[in-house]
C-alpha cells in the first residue's frame, strides 16, 4: 500500500521596494531574493512567486534586476512611477505603490495555496492577512523587524526577521575601490 503525502502549496508575494529600502537603510546591503525564495518554499510546492517592482518610465537601470528576478522563478509585475504632485519649490513628487495589486493577487490566487508568504513589513497588509487566515490559509511574513508594523507581526502565523535567514543579504560592498560583485549589484528599485 502506498501513501501519497502532498506538500503544502505556497505562494510568495514580494514587495521589492519595501525590502530594498529596509535593507539599504538599516544595513547598507541588498536582499538576496534567491535565498529568500528558497527559504519561503522549503519543503513546499511552489505555486506562485511574484515580485512587484516600481521603476521610472524610460529608465533602463532596473532591467538587470528584473531579469534576475525572472531567472530565479519570480513572475515580475512592474509599475512605472507616476507624478503625484509638484511641491511649491518645483520639486516633483512621484508615487508607485503595489499594495492593492498585491492584495488583489493574494485574494485572487488564495484557493490554489495553503500557505502565503509575504515579503513586506507594511502594516497595510494586516487586513488581508486576517482575511486569508479566516479562509484557512497560513500566512507568514518575512521582513526586517525594525521596519515591520507590530500589528502585521502580531497577525502573521509566523514572522521571520529577514537577516536571520542564511544568506538573506548580499555581501556588503567595499567602499573606495572594488566591491565583491554579486547578482544583486544591479540597480534596485
Amino acid at each position: 500500500m502506498q501513501y501519497v503525502v502532498s506538500r503544502p502549496r505556497v505562494g510568495v508575494f514580494i514587495d521589492t521596494q519595501n525590502l530594498y529600502h529596509s535593507a539599504r537603510d538599516l544595513l547598507e546591503r541588498t536582499v538576496n531574493f534567491e535565498s529568500l525564495l528558497r527559504t519561503a518554499t522549503q519543503g513546499r510546492e511552489l505555486v506562485h512567486a511574484i515580485a512587484y517592482t516600481v521603476e521610472r518610465e524610460g529608465e533602463a537601470t532596473a532591467r538587470p534586476f528584473i531579469y534576475k528576478l525572472s531567472t530565479l522563478g519570480f513572475k515580475v509585475r512592474r509599475m512605472n512611477l507616476t507624478l503625484h504632485h509638484v511641491t511649491d519649490g518645483g520639486k516633483p513628487i512621484y508615487e508607485g505603490n503595489w499594495d492593492m495589486g498585491i492584495v488583489a493577487d493574494m485574494f485572487r490566487m488564495m484557493d490554489a495555496m495553503d500557505v502565503i508568504v509575504l515579503g513586506s513589513g507594511d502594516g497595510d497588509f494586516t487586513d488581508i492577512v486576517e482575511v486569508l487566515q479566516e479562509r484557512g490559509k497560513r500566512v507568514e511574513v518575512i521582513s526586517f523587524r525594525e521596519h515591520t508594523a507590530q500589528k502585521l507581526i502580531d497577525a502573521a502565523d509566523r514572522f521571520t526577521h529577514l537577516p536571520d535567514l542564511d544568506d538573506a543579504l548580499m555581501p556588503a560592498r567595499v567602499k573606495n575601490g572594488g566591491a565583491a560583485k554579486g547578482p544583486a549589484d544591479e540597480p534596485q528599485p
